[in-house]
């Protein structure tokens, strides 16, 4: 009679080369999910900005071509325009943004309310586009200067559109206001900065 051979016990199987592919893919959504639901969840307003208290940044914006009023050609402006002993407001906006177009009556009524220059930064637009976006909705901003690569939205720390700063009359940031401007908000927080920075 013939031993049968001894036969190896079986190991466990060596993993699938794809699953180890699959982990960073699901970690990434994991965390993309969590933060997605931070944003959703928590008051974007309130992120943090390292501009509070310090000065504007050095820009130096082009006028939007082709934007006149009655009596003359306006727009463009640098952070010099913004330290002339008066309290001012900036303004991020796109005529694609359509949070730029929920919050923009509110920007008008802000101009009336509070007599402060409210100066807007045309980020990534089409020259065309943003004069007519005010054309129809009207032109709050004392004068508008253009973005058009985005590197002033950088210096200023900008997550998104529409984004809007208090600028104090020394020409230092004093309130930043994430996302569109709401009826809450201008009452709560955007007009009480405007008299907090007077004040000082």
């Amino acid at each position: 009679m013939v031993a049968e051979a001894s036969q190896p016990a079986p190991g466990p199987s060596p993993p699938r080369k794809g699953s180890f592919l699959l982990w960073p893919l699901a970690i990434f959504a994991i965390l993309a999910a969590l933060f997605a639901f931070a944003l959703r969840s928590g008051d974007p307003s309130k992120l943090p900005s390292a501009l509070i208290g310090k000065p504007v940044p050095a820009i130096e914006l082009a006028p939007l071509e082709g934007l006149t009023d009655a009596e003359r050609a306006t727009g463009g402006f640098n952070s010099a325009d913004l330290g002339k002993g008066q309290v001012s407001v900036v303004n991020f906006w796109a005529s694609w943004c359509v949070p730029c177009v929920q919050e923009h009556p509110l920007l008008v009524a802000l101009k009336e309310r509070a007599g402060v220059p409210i100066y807007g930064i045309n980020y990534k637009d089409q020259a065309p586009a943003a004069r007519r976006f005010l054309g129809r909705y009207g032109n709050p901003f004392t004068t508008v200067g253009v973005d058009g690569n985005g590197r002033a939205a950088i210096e200023w720390g900008v997550y998104g559109m529409p984004e809007t700063f208090i600028v104090n009359g020394a020409g230092q940031i004093v309130y930043k206001h994430v996302g569109p401007i709401t009826s809450e908000a201008l009452e709560a927080r955007i007009i009480p900065a405007i008299r907090a920075a007077r004040a000082r």
